[in-house]
């Protein structure tokens, strides 16, 4: 099946073959974006740019002097990286109508390699928050709120209006690019994952989400949140299309200290055929309060599934997990209130009309320009950061932080290959139901199984799994060690094959691409 198997591939070898051309493919795209505009997945749509990077992709396939595997693919980005020509807002008044004069690195990195960049995707304002609702430009709806599944089995409403309120998140800050690709509007986009911003959506919309290892890709032009723990992340809708992006993303950038100097070599991923030498770990730890009994039962037919496939499973402890969401919540509010600071209306960005004092134009234009969400992390982060309370919260968390990634170092070590875990504690929750909680709690609720990977700079990826009593997607999460993408995506490819995760069944796209999208066979992609 087509949109399952090697998905870039496919549609990278329909369009040499002539099969399809990338006018062709990004106008369907496009049109499908306008069909699903209610998804409010994308904040702003490049159609002029998009139409002539396919014409120019389109040339070359007929000179047969195609790029790579990535030329003329239809691909998002998230809003927070930076894209020369197209604004750049990071779902904020702050940085509304901002245009960058250059391109994030892995932006640019994807136009090399001919792909064709549709637009910017929707997302919680500076990436603060795991819901994607937080934004100017409001929440985010998951496609599969719409979709046959869930409507099957969520409980009938006598009034329209009680409908139009049943839709449930996308999960977050990255929901946009998730939606995007769930939709069917993009083949792969890029989201940002500093405590789970790219596995948390990918779980809740049925995607692959791909944290690399910190320092494997580079966040030049990715605008910071926490420094020391972001990562450029990859959504795609299989394993095997997460290493083509990883592939073309991965590797030294001079203009970010922190890539690894060594070179990267893209890989194919191999099919697993003999799982008895795997040693899959099992984190006691992560039987979290709040983890959903659906999720739990799911978690272990996991580990039974590769138990009886002959791979080894054991349970493993990683003690220090408990105390990993309070050390980030610390060291993240004190990255973001120092990050923060260059939105003074000065040299870019949002400037405040008041003129009686600089000091008083900077202080309106941060109390105009950034909600309550991002307001309240830089206040955070500032008390933290004060001369007295320094030592006593900034560097005593520094120190839990190396404990947390001590712990992971020492499971790998007793031979363990791979850790498996849930990626949420439940399946995504209603729109109503998640604004009755504070982004804060909600943050630290949704990050406690995410953002230790974070903290200890280790390779994760989320695998849709299952789909929930509600007919909502559940993903489960593996834990890699360092630079060892290769191994992680080998045992994700084997998981998914096993698992087989439903396609959505979306109205939207069966009415607009004649079943092109939908079908698990076709014309174009098999």
């Amino acid at each position: 099946a087509a949109l399952k198997d090697r998905l870039c591939s496919q549609v990278s070898a329909a369009l040499k073959e002539g099969r399809v051309t990338p006018t062709e493919l990004c106008q369907r795209c496009l049109a499908l974006i306008k069909s699903t505009k209610f998804l409010n997945a994308y904040i702003t749509v490049a159609e002029e740019t998009a139409l002539k990077q396919a014409e120019e992709s389109e040339e070359r396939y007929k000179r047969g002097q195609p790029l790579g595997i990535l030329d003329g693919i239809p691909v998002a980005v998230k809003d927070n990286f930076n894209t020369a020509g197209i604004e750049t807002t990071c779902a904020s008044n702050m940085l509304k109508g901002y245009i960058s004069p250059y391109n994030a690195t892995v932006v640019q990195k994807l136009l090399d390699q001919g792909a064709v960049l549709l637009g910017k995707t929707n997302l919680d304002e500076f990436a603060m928050g795991s819901g994607s609702t937080d934004g100017v430009f409001g929440p985010v709806r998951n496609p599969w709120s719409y979709s046959n599944q869930y409507k099957d089995k969520s409980v009938p409403k006598s009034h329209s209006e009680d409908e139009e309120s049943n839709w449930v998140i996308t999960g977050g800050s990255s929901g946009g690019s998730a939606a995007a690709v769930s939709s069917f509007t993009c083949f792969a986009a890029l989201g940002s994952d500093t405590g789970g911003s790219t596995r948390n959506p990918a779980a809740h919309c049925g995607v692959v989400g791909l944290k690399p290892t910190y320092g494997l890709i580079s966040r030049h032009g990715l605008i910071p949140l926490v420094n020391s723990m972001d990562v450029p992340g990859i959504l795609t809708r299989c394993v095997d299309d997460a290493a083509v992006l990883l592939g073309s993303l991965a590797g030294h950038d001079p203009k970010d200290s922190t890539t690894v100097q060594d070179d990267f070599r893209p890989f194919e991923v191999p099919d697993l055929t003999d799982v008895s030498k795997l040693s899959i770990g099992i984190p006691k730890e992560y039987h979290a309060p709040g983890l959903s009994s659906e999720i739990l039962a799911l978690w272990s037919k996991a580990a039974d599934l590769f138990k009886n496939a002959g791979a080894k499973v054991v349970e493993v402890s990683l003690p220090h997990t408990q105390y990993s969401i309070v050390c980030y919540h610390v060291l993240c509010t004190a990255e973001v209130a120092s990050n923060m600071a260059r939105f003074d209306g000065l040299e870019y960005g949002h400037r405040s009309d008041e003129k009686e004092s600089t000091e008083s134009m900077y202080a309106a234009t941060r109390r105009e320009g950034f909600n309550e969400v991002v307001r309240g992390r830089i206040l955070s982060g500032n008390y933290f950061l004060l001369k007295e309370n320094y030592e006593k919260y900034f560097v005593k968390a520094q120190k839990v932080r190396r404990l947390i990634a001590n712990d992971f170092v020492k499971v790998f070590r007793s031979g363990v290959d791979i850790l498996l875990t849930p990626t949420t504690l439940s399946d995504a929750a209603p729109y109503t139901e998640f604004i009755q909680e504070d982004n804060r709690t909600r943050s630290a609720q949704d990050d406690v199984l995410t953002q230790a990977a974070n903290m200890a700079g280790l390779p994760a990826i989320n695998v849709p799994t299952a789909l929930s009593e509600r007919g909502l997607p559940v993903g489960l999460q593996f834990i890699g060690r360092s630079f060892q993408e290769k191994q992680l995506l080998t045992v994700a490819k084997w998981f998914e094959k096993q698992v087989q995760f439903p396609m959505i069944q979306l109205e939207e796209v069966k009415r607009h691409d004649n079943g092109v999208f939908q079908h698990q066979k076709s014309a174009f992609f098999s």
